[in-house]
């Protein structure tokens, strides 16, 4: 018989049923049932003391662990059999433990008994996120430049800081009249953000730090670092003039090339050979070569008449050529001089998609002064009268027709300007034309634009369903699953 109550009960050291030993001791008593836990709204970490802030999901073993070292002294008295949490909603700003502990009391009996630690989730916001929001605090900067008056390589670096996430450590982001300027809170980041443009785009990098503080006492510097990207003046479309020793050791290639692709190397293609070539940064700064002329030089020419060339016998110790293009010989005559019969002819290597009648755009050598040291040096002979760059297509047209769209990046931008725009529309078309860019590019759908039919074979191209993402969209009430992030 229990010796408390008198109820029958299987013999056991304490002689005691579990309602009257419950009674006598609780094995609970100092294990404290309420706690705080601080939350970091901005990046969703939380604080494990004494100052790291920790990733963690909902209900997560990370969670749970960080919740048990906070009640970890407390529990050095008991044996700790299971742990798990409680659902709670979401927004409640709560979290429940359920703990089940055993203990040895009176005469070595062993009592085990569940309760319930409940923690409130506290915002508060972490030191990282206090000096990005502060905007004027950081240790590094990354001064990325491109002197050249075209900014086609700049949009498609923003892209791949988009896609690739690049953008999301930066404290400001800050545009100037060359290039961009990443400010970061620590040099490590900054110098993650160097080798991954050094990476993805030719170019040259150099450093330097300027010491803000010396504690003489601890011996600690505080510097801020900064990091100068010059990426190569080279833009899509561009025609250049190699020197005689690049072009030898490209395979015997013509000085007068055309760049149809900057990646993280220069693609080069000969108009009058179709034979090409790739220049990485290290190779472009040892053999520099600049752009032969601007943008906005681009002549409008009419195909009077085109004749493709099937074989073309390849020269003494030439390289690969091209099999997405296809060999020309064309005769071509500017939209400006249609009431003249002055004509013009040259090698073109657009021959897959030009016909006559088509209107081309390209640079007139014939009429120009070249002020170039390599292209003053090259026999004129060698020198063609005109390069056709690509089909021309109505701009306005193709707006219209545009179903989708890109991302940008948030930044500090100076006034607008409306050659910026005109730029902005030449990258767009670009992406149209070249599917390998779009491969390296997130494309989102445009809903605001109705679908149509891609039958339209004699338009200009245009990017399918298929390459295209939807621009995900999220409710500030959506809750998530089993292991979702809190939300705020």
């Amino acid at each position: 018989l229990c010796c408390q109550c008198g109820v029958p009960i299987p013999p056991n050291p304490a002689n005691m049923c579990v309602g009257c030993l419950r009674a006598q001791v609780d094995i609970t008593e100092g294990i404290p049932k309420q706690g705080t836990v601080h939350f970091c709204k901005q990046c969703e970490r939380y604080l494990q003391p004494p100052g790291t802030w920790i990733q963690c999901s909902l209900e997560s073993r990370e969670l749970l662990a960080l919740c048990l070292k906070k009640i970890k002294a407390s529990l050095s008295k008991v044996r700790l059999i299971d742990a798990g949490f409680i659902w709670t909603e979401p927004h409640s700003k709560r979290l429940k433990l359920k703990l089940t502990v055993q203990k040895e009391v009176i005469n070595g009996a062993v009592l085990q008994q569940v309760f319930v630690v409940e923690y409130v989730v506290q915002s508060h916001m972490c030191e990282d996120c206090h000096r990005i929001e502060a905007k004027d605090f950081w240790k590094a900067v990354v001064q990325v430049r491109q002197k050249t008056l075209h900014k086609k390589t700049f949009y498609y670096l923003e892209q791949l800081i988009l896609k690739h996430k690049l953008h999301q450590n930066t404290l400001r982001i800050k545009e100037i009249h060359d290039g961009l300027d990443f400010y970061y809170s620590s040099k490590q980041q900054a110098q993650k953000m160097v080798d991954f443009l050094q990476c993805t785009v030719p170019s040259r990098s150099k450093s330097s730090q300027r010491l803000i503080s010396h504690d003489i006492h601890s011996n600690v510097y505080n510097y801020k670092s900064t990091f100068s990207v010059e990426i190569v003046p080279i833009c899509k479309d561009n025609v250049v003039c190699l020197s005689p020793k690049l072009a030898q050791s490209l395979g015997n290639m013509s000085q007068i090339c055309v760049c149809i692709r900057v990646t993280s190397t220069i693609h080069l293609i000969d108009p009058r050979t179709l034979q090409i070539a790739e220049i990485d940064g290290n190779t472009y700064w040892r053999h520099p070569f600049h752009s032969l002329f601007h943008p906005k030089q681009l002549e409008e020419f009419i195909i009077m008449d085109i004749n493709r060339v099937h074989e073309k016998k390849k020269g003494a110790g030439a390289g690969a050529r091209s099999n997405k293009h296809t060999l020309a010989e064309a005769w071509v005559r500017k939209t400006s001089e249609l009431d003249t019969d002055h004509q013009y002819f040259c090698c073109t290597h657009l021959g897959h998609i030009l016909n006559p009648g088509d209107l081309v755009l390209g640079f007139d050598l014939a009429n120009c002064n070249l002020n170039d040291e390599f292209a003053n040096k090259m026999n004129p002979h060698n020198i063609p009268d005109v390069v056709l760059i690509k089909k021309s297509y109505d701009r306005s047209k193709r707006q219209r027709r545009r179903n989708w769209k890109l991302k940008e990046l948030e930044r500090d931008r100076e006034a607008p300007d409306t050659d910026d725009e005109r730029q902005y529309q030449d990258f767009l078309e670009d992406l149209e034309e070249d599917e390998a860019i779009r491969k390296n590019v997130n494309i989102y759908r445009n809903a605001d634009i109705p679908v149509e039919s891609d039958t339209d074979e004699d338009g200009p191209p245009r990017i399918s369903l298929a390459e295209m993402l939807e621009d995900l969209h999220i409710s500030e009430d959506a809750t998530g699953g089993e292991g979702a992030e809190m939300l705020t």
